[in-house]
C-alpha cells in the first residue's frame, strides 16, 4: 500500500513539475483555421409507393417490380443500395373514408452524385412513381479531408507565431501545446418542401429527359490553437 501512495505522489510530483517548467518559459500562443467546400458524394433518397398515388392504380407489388427494373436499368445495385425502410412490415396499410385499404412501402435509396439522382427523379417519374424524396447528403471521404485540413491550419499557426516574435527580433521554437479545438463535419439535411437546390431538365442522346440536379456544397472547418516556445 505505501509503495502504491508513493508511486501516485512521484507521479503527481512529475506532472506538477512538468506544468510548471511549461508555464515558467517564454511562449507564444496563436491559432490557424482554414475550411474548404466539398461536393457530396452520398445521396440518400426516399421513394414511398402507395396504390393510390399511382395514376393507373398499379399494386405496390408492381410499382415494386417496376423500381427495381428501373434503378437496375440505372446501374444501381439494389441489393447494396436500396432498403426498405421500415422492414418489421411488409406493408403499412392505411384507412381512407372508413373503407378504402391503402397499402404503402417505403424505401431509401442511396446514390452517389446528383447527376445520377436527377435520372432516377427522371426515371421514376417516366413510370408513374413521383413520390420521391432526398432527405439528404454528405460526404464520404470527410476524415481525411479533415486531416489535410488540419496541417493546413498547423502550418498557419507556425507562420503566425514567427512573424509575432520575428516583430520583436526573437524566434518561435518547438511547439509546446496543441490544441485541436474544432471540426466541423457536417450532413446536409434537405427540406421537405424543396430538397433540390436546382433543377432543370436536359434532354440526352438516348432521348430521355434526366433531371440535372445540384446540391449545395458541404463546408468542412478546422481550428487548432498551438503555444510555440519563443527562443
Amino acid at each position: 500500500m505505501k509503495n502504491l501512495i508513493g508511486a501516485l505522489f512521484l507521479l503527481l510530483s512529475m506532472s506538477l513539475f512538468g506544468q510548471k517548467n511549461f508555464l515558467d518559459q517564454p511562449y507564444i500562443e496563436t491559432s490557424g483555421s482554414t475550411d474548404t467546400l466539398v461536393v457530396p458524394d452520398k445521396i440518400y433518397m426516399e421513394i414511398n409507393l402507395r396504390e393510390i398515388d399511382s395514376k393507373n392504380k398499379k399494386s405496390v407489388e408492381e410499382q415494386e417490380r417496376i423500381l427495381e427494373a428501373t434503378l437496375k436499368k440505372l446501374g444501381i445495385n439494389t441489393q447494396k443500395d436500396l432498403q426498405l425502410q421500415d422492414a418489421g412490415s411488409n406493408f403499412k396499410k392505411y384507412f381512407l373514408n372508413g373503407q378504402q385499404v391503402v397499402k404503402n412501402k417505403v424505401y431509401q435509396l442511396t446514390v452517389n452524385s446528383a447527376v445520377l439522382a436527377g435520372r432516377v427523379l427522371a426515371n421514376l417519374e417516366a413510370e408513374d412513381i413521383a413520390n420521391v424524396n432526398i432527405t439528404k447528403s454528405e460526404y464520404t471521404k470527410s476524415d481525411e479531408m479533415l486531416l489535410e485540413l488540419k496541417g493546413i491550419a498547423m502550418r498557419k499557426a507556425k507562420r503566425n507565431a514567427e512573424r509575432l516574435a520575428a516583430s520583436i527580433g526573437q524566434k518561435s521554437g518547438k511547439a509546446l501545446l496543441i490544441t485541436d479545438s474544432y471540426n466541423s463535419y457536417p450532413i446536409e439535411y434537405a427540406r421537405p418542401t424543396s430538397y433540390m437546390v436546382k433543377t432543370q431538365s436536359l434532354e440526352d442522346s438516348a432521348g430521355n429527359m434526366p433531371i440535372q440536379t445540384e446540391f449545395k456544397n458541404i463546408k468542412l472547418e478546422s481550428r487548432v490553437e498551438v503555444k510555440f516556445a519563443i527562443e
